[in-house]
């Protein structure tokens, strides 16, 4: 899994075991959450270019959520192509009142 979902399986066995509280874990989210936002504004400069056929779209409270079929993927001239679906989660990079 990824460090996203691997943390939340990780906080969420704590809370089973008693040692922390959903709410803790909710922060520790949050936490986890802006962190990565600002270090990949700031240190990742790589750009990658998605093509594919779109199954689904939809947008959500500035969260665009994208289903594709039949997708290649484009960095830094290596081309990786996928054949099943690809979901993503593309989310605004404004501040919450901005």
């Amino acid at each position: 899994g990824t460090l996203g979902i691997t943390l939340i399986d990780s906080l969420n066995e704590l809370i089973q075991a008693g040692h922390i509280t959903p709410q803790l874990a909710m922060q520790v989210l949050r936490q986890y959450d802006k962190s990565i936002s600002e270090a990949l504004s700031s240190k990742v400069k790589a750009k990658v270019t998605m093509k594919g056929d779109l199954g689904i779209y939809r947008l959500c409270d500035d969260v665009w959520t994208l289903v594709v079929k039949n997708s290649s993927f484009k960095c830094h001239h290596e081309t990786i192509t996928i054949t099943d679906k690809v979901k993503t989660v593309t989310c605004s990079n404004r501040r919450a009142g901005e």
